[in-house]
Parts: C-alpha cells; structure tokens; sequence
C-alpha cells in the first residue's frame, strides 16, 4: 500500500526498537540529546503510518504526530509501549489532518473512472484518495500495520464491529477503484 515518494515499509529490527525504547527512557529522565535522537529515530515510523492516511497532507500529519508525541512524552508510563503509543498518536494526528484537508467524504462509487479514463492513475496513492481518513486509517492499521481488528479499534476509538464494517467498506471501494 506504499505510495512513491513514501518512507519504506516493514517492521522494526529488534535492534531498532531497543535503540528507541532506551532513547525514550533517557529522554524521559531529561536527557535533551536523547530527546532529540528519539524524535528522529520515530520520524521514519511515524511518517509510514501518516502517509498512507493523509495523503498529500502526510508530511504535515508526521509533523503533528511528533509534536504530539514531543508534548506527551511525560505521560508514557511504560518506555517498553513507546511503539504502539506513538502508532495511536499517528494515526489520530493523520485523521485529524486529512479531515481538517477536507478530504472526509469517500467517492461515489459512480465517481470513480472507467477503466479507459486517462485520468485513472495506476497507483495507490490515487486510489486511496477515494476513501475516507477513517477508511484509509483502518486499511492502514490492519493491512500495513498488520494489527489484528480489536486493536485497530482501540486505536481509532470506535467499537471492534465498526472497525470491522469500516475494514469491509474500505477493503471494497479501494478494489472497486483499483480493478476499475
């Protein structure tokens, strides 16, 4: 689901995330070097979760995503979670984002282009503009993020049944859209 031009896919190494769990402990204890350290080393996954939800505004969403988590840092009880806390405030950054863009309202389904329109692009990214921020966060959550469905709707605060509902609808319009 990675658009061109967007950060890399694919999980942490083990050594990836012990290096940014023990940056969030000595930036918790003050350590301004390590503070800054962090916020670049969550930059690269931060911007993996952004992008595919806000889109053209995903820079943006990365950048409110690290102030938020910059903010918050204090209120991280347990440096081992710094992953799924930072996943949790990317993607509320990346919804809020792409909705304030005002890009809330999927297409019609009669909107989308037939498959000979030269204004149908061949790549993800045009296709995923199709779906909602709440739909391109649930695709994201569960096909990038690979987050099973209880998860995915603890972070976007909706019960497990709308996410699941949610997953079906985005699932369904991106292969409409791609297959059109």
């Amino acid at each position: 689901m990675n658009a061109p031009g967007s950060p890399a896919p694919g999980p942490l190494t083990p050594d990836a995330r012990a290096r940014g769990v023990a940056l969030a402990r000595a930036a918790r204890r003050g350590d301004t070097l390590a503070l800054h350290d962090l916020l670049d080393h969550l930059t690269p996954y931060i911007a993996r979760i952004c992008h595919p939800i806000a889109l053209a505004d995903g820079p943006d969403a990365t950048q409110e995503a690290l102030l938020a988590a910059f903010r918050s840092l204090h209120t991280l009880r347990d440096p081992e979670a710094l992953y799924g806390w930072v996943r949790s405030i990317a993607v509320r950054e990346a919804v809020r984002t792409a909705r304030r863009a005002a890009r809330d309202r999927p297409a019609e389904l009669a909107e989308v282009p037939a498959r000979d329109d030269p204004q149908l692009a061949a790549d993800i990214e045009d296709v995923l503009t199709r779906l909602s921020p709440a739909h391109r966060a649930v695709l994201v959550l569960r096909d990038v993020e690979g987050l099973d469905e209880e998860s995915a709707a603890a972070l976007l605060g909706v019960p497990p049944g709308t996410a699941k509902s949610r997953l079906h609808r985005a699932r369904s319009s991106f292969r409409k859209a791609w297959s059109a």
